[in-house]
C-alpha cells in the first residue's frame, strides 16, 4: 500500500477550524487560494477545498491512499488554548469526519501535549482511526523534549500510533518558538518507544538558516524506529537533502513518503536535469508531481511501501 503521510487539509467554520487574517492573507496562502480558486473563510470555501483535494486524490492513481492532517492549537503553560497566537487550527473532530466520507483519506491527529486532556484526546483518536500524530513545534509551540510530553508519548507508544513532527525551520506558518527547529529534541519520544517520523529531515525553509540535516541523519543512524518523510523536499532550500539521505545506506532505509500537500513541488532541475525538470513542471497536479519527481529521482520499492509499514493501520 503506497501511502503519503504528509497532506494539510484547512478548516474555517465554527468546530472543524480556524485561520487567522495574518496567515490568510500571508504570500503562501495567497497564492494557493489562487490556484485553486478559493476566497473567503466560510463554508464555501472549505467545501472547496475539500472538494479540491478529494479530486487531486483521484487524479493521483500512484497513491493509494493520504494522510489527512488535523492541526491543533497553540497552548498555553496551563494547558488552555491561546486564541491570540493560533494562527492556524484544525480540529481532529473535522478530519475524522472529512475521512469517513473519503475512501482515500487516513486520520492524522494532532494533540498539543501540554493539553489538560491530552492523554484522553490521544486515546479519543486513537478509537477514531488515527494513523500518526502530527506536531509542528515551532508553530504551535511544543518543546519535544519537555517532560510534560512524557505521558503523551507512553500514551502513543502504548498504542503504537507513531508521531509526524516537523523539523528544520518553517516559512508558510508563523513560527512562535524558534528554539525546536533541532530533531534530537525528539530523543526522549524515540526513548519512550514511540515511532517518529521526522518531517522534512531538518532542512532549512529560506537560505541563511541553520540547517539541521546532520542532527536528522544523526537521529536516524542512532534510533531503530527515527524515520524522515520527504515532505517540502522539492523545494529548493531543501532539494540539498536529496542526495544526503539517499547515498546514506541506512537514512535511505528510513525514508517515509510525504509531499506537504498543498506546498508547490518544483523539479529539482539540478538533480534531474533541466530538460526533465521543466517536462514535470507540466504536470498540473501538485500531488502526482510530488510523486514523479521522487521515481525520477530513482526512489525504490520499499520506500514507496514504507508508510503502510510504519503508521498505525487497522488490520
Amino acid at each position: 500500500m503506497i501511502i503519503d503521510c504528509h497532506v494539510h487539509i484547512s478548516a474555517f467554520t465554527p468546530g472543524h477550524g480556524h485561520m487567522s487574517d495574518r496567515l490568510m492573507n500571508s504570500i503562501a496562502f495567497r497564492y494557493m487560494r489562487w490556484k485553486f480558486g478559493l476566497a473567503g473563510k466560510d463554508a464555501g470555501t472549505e467545501r472547496g477545498l475539500e472538494a479540491k483535494l478529494a479530486d487531486v486524490l483521484e487524479g493521483t492513481p500512484e497513491i493509494d491512499a493520504a494522510v489527512i492532517l488535523a492541526f491543533d492549537g497553540v497552548h498555553d503553560g496551563d494547558g488552555s488554548l491561546d486564541h491570540a497566537n493560533t494562527h492556524l487550527h484544525v480540529t481532529n473532530d473535522y478530519v475524522i469526519e472529512l475521512c469517513r466520507r473519503n475512501r482515500k483519506m487516513l486520520f492524522g491527529a494532532s494533540v498539543h501535549p501540554y493539553r489538560k486532556d491530552a492523554v484522553a484526546e490521544v486515546e479519543r483518536c486513537v478509537k477514531a482511526g488515527a494513523v500518526l500524530m502530527k506536531w509542528l513545534p515551532l508553530t504551535q509551540d511544543i518543546d519535544p523534549s519537555d517532560p510534560r510530553c512524557f505521558p503523551v508519548y507512553e500514551a502513543m507508544a502504548h498504542h503504537g500510533l507513531p508521531l509526524l513532527s516537523h523539523t528544520g525551520w518553517e516559512a508558510a506558518l508563523p513560527v512562535r518558538n524558534p528554539r525546536v527547529a533541532d530533531p534530537m529534541l525528539l530523543a526522549p519520544a524515540l526513548a519512550r518507544g514511540v515511532k517518529v517520523i521526522a518531517a522534512h529531515c531538518g532542512t532549512r525553509a529560506i537560505y541563511g538558516q541553520r540547517d539541521y540535516l546532520p542532527e536528522f541523519l544523526r537521529l536516524a543512524r542512532d534510533y531503530e524506529h527515527a524515520y524522515g518523510d520527504t515532505s517540502a523536499l522539492s523545494l529548493p532550500t531543501r532539494s540539498h537533502a536529496y542526495a544526503a539521505v539517499m547515498e546514506d545506506d541506512v537514512v535511505r532505509n528510513k525514508l517515509v513518503h510525504g509531499s506537504d500537500w498543498p506546498i508547490l513541488p518544483i523539479p529539482p532541475g539540478a538533480l534531474l536535469g533541466w530538460a526533465s525538470a521543466a517536462e514535470l513542471l507540466m504536470e498540473d497536479n501538485w500531488l502526482r508531481r510530488d510523486v514523479l519527481v521522487k521515481r525520477r529521482l530513482g526512489f525504490d520499492k520499499d520506500y514507496w511501501e514504507r508508510a503502510g509499514k510504519v503508521l498505525r493501520i487497522a488490520g
